[in-house]
């Protein structure tokens, strides 16, 4: 083939890379505020999507480092357009009601009408 074509399919393919390590992070986060455990979240979805971006960039650059270059900069441009398109996304989908801890009890204790008296700087 004619390798200007070759170097806009390994681009085109460094998108589709990009479009799903940063969509899945995306997702991840979405996933993992609302569970409870979310370093297991966090952990596992890294491990997938750099196993998929790396065994990506080694098939589509082939040993060349002109594919290898373009393929990055079709993952750099991908990140740019899921930032872009995920910007205005609201909270998570789920989310877990968190432990009370001794700073929310405590605080949730007080009555409104004496919550002046806890600030020291009136």
């Amino acid at each position: 083939m004619n390798d200007p074509l070759i170097l806009i399919l390994a681009a085109l393919a460094g998108v589709g890379l990009g479009t799903i390590f940063f969509g899945g992070l995306w997702w991840t986060i979405r996933r993992a505020m609302g569970s409870t455990r979310p370093a297991l979240w966090f952990f596992f979805s890294l491990l997938l999507r750099m196993g998929i971006a790396l065994s990506g960039l080694y098939f589509v650059s082939g040993g060349q480092w002109k594919r290898l270059l373009a393929c990055l900069l079709g993952f750099i441009i991908a990140r740019f357009a899921v930032m872009h398109l995920t910007a205005r996304v609201g909270p998570p989908l789920v989310s877990v009601p968190r432990r009370p801890t001794a700073l929310t009890t405590a605080t949730a204790t007080i009555s409104p009408r004496h919550a002046d008296e806890r600030r020291p700087y009136n």
